[in-house]
């Protein structure tokens, strides 16, 4: 029989994950840093050591991409990120319970439920610790617990009368101070995370391994006759919307009626992305492999025509997105839209490969979901903020003599992510009072606003619990523009405050004496 090394073995387990908590419990304090990547990234080494069927095949995969988004997190944690790490280290260490990596539903309701029995995965293997049967391999530490039980209990009775007996040590007991009981629920709940990754429950797996394969084959068919009518009525009304879009929106011809570019543009975007996702469907259902429409020619070539009309559609959306943004300005929001357009035109080109092809319902999910890990995964890694910012500032009113005004209050809210883009405005010829404002608001990133909570990013990066390597860069970045006054805030006057714009708002006079102040008797 080969010989098990200690560290792979329950007690290993139940040695790593309190020194895991230990450790969060040191770090956390109600800051978020870079440390948090160095957490995530000894959370990952643990679970290499303990559990040695993820150090190949997929699960290795898995493990690495876990690792890349720990890195994510060092340079600069957020939500996103932590998520992806989550979703990567729990598919390592599930993979080996599975026959592989199947499909990306499946998967999804693996992590679901893996997620909502993680908590109880403590709980049931205490049980399955202390209520094993004879002979078993925990029959060992039944006997240790069983044998330590009278004396501990003895013990603690006779220290107690002890303790009622004699003050001195009634006094060493008094000034034990047991930690506040939030402190114990958050290491509870962190035990509850690291523990199942470090032994995953069967559950999820089980569960997962009785549900039926992604399949198309429970959606319903429908008569050749219905479907070409439809088609074709189909790509009649998509052939008027995009004449239009064509003629106005491509073209940049005058709108009738007056309309104007702006609400045309804004109005048309969301719509008609649900509008393609509702085509995606339809194409999926009408032509799927293995159906009597999907053998037809005609509708073959109809839904080819009209999958082109949806792609012009999508284009014709992230076009209105565009020009929106031309008006109006750049934002987070705008830019995952784009992000989405992206991607619905990605679903539609892999539904039309699919049905040529005569690809698997698996294989359209997989890919689906392999573009939104892309995007997402791209979306954890760049400051769509700091993009936002910098595009803004590029394409301002004010530098350039056109396109949409500077919104210096969003650059405000922005935060250190709007650093770059201030430093950049700051050194442009502009007029003396926008440099004013801009002086401000750039002040007020870096060193906080009185009165508000956020202390600015000098602050944070003083702070370990708080310094992250991007705010690293990007403080040393203005201290080589600025110089010492990067960490000086403006000054301003005397009662003065200032606004999201770096505008001053000063205090309002006293009012005026009365000229004639003699009270009447």
């Amino acid at each position: 029989m080969p010989r098990r090394a200690p560290l792979h073995s329950f007690i290993a387990k139940l040695i790593v994950a309190p020194l895991m908590v230990v450790a969060i419990d040191l770090l956390f304090q109600d800051a978020i840093g870079s440390w948090l990547g160095g957490f995530a990234l000894a959370w990952v080494i643990a679970v290499i050591a303990t559990l040695p069927a993820v150090r190949h095949g997929p699960a290795l995969v898995a493990v690495m991409a876990a690792a890349a988004f720990a890195l994510v997190m060092a340079d600069d944690p957020g939500l996103l990120a932590w998520v992806l790490f989550w979703a990567a280290l729990s598919i390592a260490t599930l993979l080996p319970r599975t026959a592989g990596f199947d499909d990306a539903v499946r998967w999804g309701i693996r992590l679901a439920l893996h997620g909502a029995t993680g908590p109880f995965t403590p709980l049931a293997d205490l049980m399955r610790l202390f209520g094993g049967r004879p002979g078993r391999a925990r029959r060992p530490i039944r006997t240790v617990v069983a044998t330590l039980a009278l004396p501990l209990v003895m013990g603690a009775v006779f220290t107690a009368l002890f303790a009622s007996a004699n003050p001195l040590i009634e006094g060493a007991f008094a000034g034990i101070r047991f930690p506040p009981a939030d402190r114990i629920v958050f290491w509870l709940v962190m035990g509850a995370l690291i523990w199942p990754s470090l032994r995953p429950s069967r559950w999820a797996t089980r569960l997962v391994g009785s549900f039926p394969e992604a399949s198309d084959r429970m959606l319903p068919e429908f008569p050749i006759a219905s479907v070409l009518i439809s088609l074709g009525l189909f790509n009649v009304i998509f052939a008027i919307q995009n004449g239009l879009d064509l003629a106005f929106l491509w073209s940049g011809a005058p709108l009738p009626g007056g309309v104007t570019l702006a609400d045309y543009a804004h109005r048309g975007a969301y719509p008609l992305i649900a509008t393609a996702l509702l085509a995606g469907l339809f194409v999926l259902m009408t032509i799927r492999p293995g159906t009597v429409t999907a053998a037809s020619r005609t509708i073959r070539r109809l839904v080819m025509l009209w999958v082109a009309q949806n792609l012009l559609l999508v284009a014709s959306s992230m076009l209105r997105t565009w020009d929106y943004i031309e008006a109006f300005s750049m934002t987070r929001l705008r830019i995952a839209a784009l992000m989405w357009m992206a991607l619905v035109a990605i679903g539609l080109v892999l539904i039309v490969w699919r049905a040529l092809a005569g690809r698997s319902a698996r294989w359209l999910i997989n890919g689906n979901a392999f573009a939104a890990l892309v995007f997402l995964a791209i979306g954890s890694i760049v400051d769509l903020g700091a993009v936002a910012a910098m595009w803004n500032v590029r394409h301002a009113r004010e530098l350039t003599g056109a396109g949409p005004a500077l919104d210096l209050c969003y650059l405000d809210r922005l935060g250190s992510s709007a650093l770059p883009a201030l430093l950049d405005l700051e050194q442009q010829p502009i007029a003396p009072s926008l440099h004013d404002r801009v002086r401000r608001v750039r002040a007020d990133v870096m060193t906080g606003r009185p009165g508000w909570n956020d202390d600015g990013l000098v602050a944070a990066q003083a702070d370990w619990r708080r310094w992250t390597w991007r705010g690293a860069r990007r403080l040393a970045q203005a201290r080589a523009i600025l110089g010492d006054e990067a960490i000086h805030a403006v000054a301003i006057p005397a009662g003065a405050t200032v606004a999201c714009d770096g505008s001053i708002d000063l205090p309002k006079p006293p009012p005026s004496a009365p000229l004639t102040g003699t009270a009447r008797p």
